[in-house]
């Protein structure tokens, strides 16, 4: 990873333009017409869920959806709206409203930009698995949760945003269930659960969608005393207009205000594009461009808001879709935005007829799916300290906000890392003897005698402020008797922190106050670098700095004989 070097920009759809053929067009228009009808109702379904109208949902799809094709560095990600953001996105717009997510998501695009750009597009690879699990899951609960009152037919208004206050209003409230909604709700799940036994191809929430509205409106048809809700009661007929772009305003305080919401967007976002990305090269082979990728995501985040829209990120469901279906090009991640385009311009007044039951039920599905139970539960097999991690960011995620989940996640795991680390760096002592191959492969062994007077220390690992700390409590308890000279031996030491070299110093002076001598061996060239920088080779003289243990010894030896000679000689002239 590089944060510096040439703008690593380079959309894979116009690299795929190059020797494009017309069999290829064939297989990239069938897997887009396909993702295409497979998108329509999950981003009417996340629109909803995230509290904006269903064309807020298409046109962020449309929108997005062709940006990211566009400009991405992945030959087959289709991008949309997707499910891990509805509980941020929710929160955005009850707290800020529909210009706050509009500034939030504008910002998680420029920062989406900016990673790429600095090539940080590794960036998920800094974000431990057991946070991502966490998260994912604790998401997965928040959106089952959101859909109790449209799956039952409970009809509450006003129902809290906070986790246990809005499942205290569901259970206090059970005696308003409608039966015929839950029969709705019911008949959709399981129609998009045994669809897909048939064929894997068959798009069950489509399908779902279509028979059940039909069903619907012959019964609110025949039936006008038996009435179900759908998207036309509770959103008013839908536009088929595209929206004007609108602008905002941008103040420091607005930034101030929403920075921390937009980056949570946006690593929100590049953790799932890039998650999708790399699933997507194991099936196909390909290889994806993670810093264009990032700044293709970014772009897309940045135009969307000005249209309307809801974040966009990559959707590793309907890039899989895509995959199946022979799309191996961003052209059909470009045809399935057109085809939405196409459904948006004329066929809106049929979305209008589909129950809000029905739309539960997809996100009933879509949260079972997200959830991962049983990686969640093959996580409690690992050590203790990421099960940790993983149950404190699902609860965080649950009880509080994504945002704060994720901070405190990170800086759970980051501990736990320094604890570990800590942990397994050693600190040996040695006197009298040394063998040299000990901690190597090698089979010859070098014994060297150890002059009466020599302490050495081995630090073997990094040697930051957790282990500068360590060191030091070995240093003061470690000896029976005051050394004449300390060997610090560094052979096994990749690098020093300032912490490290602070202690170091102090070292080195309270032992010169008390006429020690302190010699470093085995430094390599980068921690040599860094004691350099900080004086420490004048403060204890260039040559005690030693590029091997046997010269140490050697010299160690020689000093110790030294002193233990000019002490004899000072106790017979006292004598």
């Amino acid at each position: 990873m590089k944060l510096s070097g040439p703008i690593d920009f380079r959309p894979k759809l116009f690299s795929a333009l190059k020797d494009y053929s017309f069999s290829r067009f064939k297989s990239d228009l069938i897997a887009g017409i396909v993702v295409g009808i497979v998108a329509l109702p999950l981003a009417v379904a996340f629109a909803i869920a995230s509290g904006v109208s269903p064309s807020i949902g298409l046109i962020t799809a449309i929108i997005g959806g062709f940006l990211v094709s566009a400009f991405g560095g992945c030959s087959v990600q289709i991008g949309g709206p997707t499910g891990a953001f509805i509980i941020i996105v929710y929160g955005i717009i009850e707290n800020y409203g529909l210009e706050g997510l509009a500034i939030a998501t504008f910002m998680a695009g420029l920062i989406l930009v900016l990673l790429g750009l600095f090539h940080l597009g590794t960036v998920i690879k800094f974000i431990p698995y057991p946070i991502v699990v966490g998260f994912t899951a604790g998401i997965a609960l928040t959106i089952f949760s959101t859909q109790m009152n449209d799956f039952f037919g409970l009809g509450l208004k006003d129902i809290p945003a906070a986790f246990l206050p809005k499942w205290g209003m569901y259970l206090t409230n059970l005696s308003h269930i409608d039966p015929i909604t839950l029969a709705v709700g019911v008949v959709s799940l399981l129609i998009i659960i045994f669809v897909p036994k048939i064929s894997k191809k068959l798009p069950g929430a489509l399908i779902a969608i279509i028979v059940v509205t039909f069903g619907v409106w012959i019964l609110n048809t025949w039936c006008p005393d038996i009435h179900v809700v759908t998207i036309g009661d509770r959103f008013g007929q839908l536009s088929t207009d595209i929206p004007q772009p609108k602008g905002f305003v941008l103040s420091m305080d607005t930034i101030n205000l929403l920075l921390p919401s937009a980056f949570t967007i946006a690593i929100l976002g590049s953790i799932e594009s890039l998650l999708s990305a790399t699933v997507a090269d194991g099936v196909t082979g390909s290889r994806t461009n993670s810093n264009t990728e990032l700044i293709g995501q970014g772009i897309a985040n940045i135009v969307v808001p000005f249209f309307g829209g809801i974040p966009v990120t990559g959707a590793i469901a309907r890039t899989m879709t895509n995959i199946t279906n022979g799309g191996r090009t961003p052209i059909a991640g470009v045809i399935h935005a057109i085809v939405l385009l196409l459904i948006f311009l004329f066929m809106m007044p049929l979305i209008n007829l589909v129950p809000m039951a029905c739309l539960a039920a997809v996100l009933i599905m879509v949260s079972y799916n997200m959830s991962g139970w049983r990686i969640v539960k093959g996580m409690f097999n690992n050590p203790k300290g990421d099960v940790t991690i993983l149950i404190v960011t699902f609860l965080l995620t649950v009880i509080f906000d994504l945002t704060i989940a994720i901070e405190i996640g990170l800086l759970l795991a980051i501990v736990l890392f320094l604890r570990r680390v800590t942990e397994n760096t050693e600190i040996k002592v040695y006197s009298e003897q040394l063998d040299i191959a000990a901690g190597t492969e090698s089979t010859t062994h070098e014994v060297l005698d150890v002059a009466h007077g020599v302490q050495v220390y081995e630090i073997d690992g990094p040697f930051f402020f957790g282990v500068a700390t360590k060191f030091d409590e070995m240093m003061r308890t470690s000896m029976a008797e005051t050394p004449k000279v300390r060997i610090i031996r560094m052979r096994k030491v990749p690098f020093i922190d300032a912490t490290a070299v602070h202690n170091l110093e102090i070292l080195i002076k309270s032992s010169q106050m008390e006429g020690i001598h302190v010699v470093l061996s085995g430094v390599n060239d980068n921690v040599k670098a860094v004691l350099e920088h900080a004086g420490i080779d004048k403060l204890i003289g260039a040559d005690h700095i030693c590029s091997h243990i046997t010269i140490a010894v050697k010299m160690a030896n020689a000093l110790a004989t030294r002193l233990e000679a000019e002490e004899e000689f000072k106790r017979m002239n006292n004598a």
